[in-house]
């Protein structure tokens, strides 16, 4: 358990100065914070499921692998999203954040697919890899035309680099290397830790290493709520979870093809029943509301609590 801990301790901090090293590189090659915030960000707070999953993957653990990535995108939408709007009542005006809820919806659809079917191959998880690029490329293109009044709240929530680029780049090596260890130092204590304790490899995946894994996005959506930044806090969550499908499952799968293991039906149907839930919410007065977070987060502790009961 001690492992675990130092796993996720590193983790978190790895991903912070990635993050805080990767937005600041960005901004001085002159990107605009709103996409910085959609899209670095996103990817920066996902770095912890990557190595991981990665790190998994390569040492024939499929199922924390995929399950980290299943229960990171539950837990993004369920107990993360459900958290920010209880704290602030989540209300949405950009159109990009808009635009990820479907885009978000239909990767996890065909992400159930693919599982369903074989696995994700490595031709399947070059697809994927494409279509992140895709995704990035649409974000790129639509950000200019944002409102003013969006454009300024990404500007406040990402700060100016005020740091030499000498120290910027030597956070984001502090960052990676973090990421590196506390990733191959988790997937073993995990691995361990359902050996001792009888229970799977896929409930640890969805459970602890995910929750864990997720600690970025909810640092990062937390404090971007409390300062009522509440598009930079669900477009981050959002971009996290398209990111996780079509950029971590696409990756691993490229060099270690993937498939569904011991990962419930159960667990993939609330992954895609909880993102699809996003959408109404979204568009309802375009605020995620401080009921809906409270449904959100009911709906999380009895997934958990079923998955840990079955």
């Amino acid at each position: 358990m001690f492992l675990v801990f130092v796993g996720l301790l590193l983790l978190y901090f790895g991903g912070g100065y990635v993050v805080r090293g990767a937005s600041s590189l960005a901004l001085r090659l002159g990107m605009s914070p709103l996409v910085i915030g959609l899209t670095v960000v996103s990817v920066g707070t996902s770095m912890p499921e990557l190595v991981v999953s990665l790190d998994a993957a390569l040492s024939g653990a499929n199922d924390i692998a995929v399950g980290n990535v299943v229960g990171s995108n539950i837990a993004n939408l369920a107990l993360v999203l459900g958290l920010c709007a209880l704290l602030n009542g989540a209300k949405i005006q950009a159109t990009l954040v808009k635009f990820d809820g479907p885009v978000v919806l239909v990767v996890s659809i065909i992400m159930l697919e693919l599982l369903r079917d074989d696995g994700i191959s490595r031709l399947e998880g070059l697809s994927f890899l494409i279509g992140l690029l895709a995704y990035v490329a649409v974000t790129f293109s639509m950000g200019p035309h944002e409102s003013k009044q969006v454009q300024e709240e990404f500007s406040a929530a990402i700060a100016q680099p005020g740091s030499s680029l000498g120290r910027t780049l030597s956070l984001l090596a502090a960052g990676i290397a973090g990421l590196a260890l506390g990733g191959h130092i988790l997937v073993e204590a995990a691995v361990t830790m359902a050996t001792a304790f009888g229970v799977s490899q896929a409930v640890i995946g969805i459970t602890i290493v995910a929750v864990g894994t997720s600690l970025p996005e909810m640092a990062t959506t937390l404090v971007a709520a409390s300062r009522g930044q509440n598009d930079m806090a669900v477009g981050n969550l959002i971009g996290s979870n398209v990111f996780n499908i079509l950029g971590i499952l696409g990756l691993t799968a490229v060099i270690q093809p993937l498939n569904q293991g011991e990962i419930g039906w159960g667990s993939l149907w609330f992954m895609v029943a909880v993102t699809a839930m996003l959408i109404p919410m979204m568009y309802t007065g375009l605020r995620v509301s401080r009921f809906e977070g409270a449904a959100l987060l009911t709906s999380y502790c009895a997934y958990i609590g079923w998955l840990v009961m079955s």
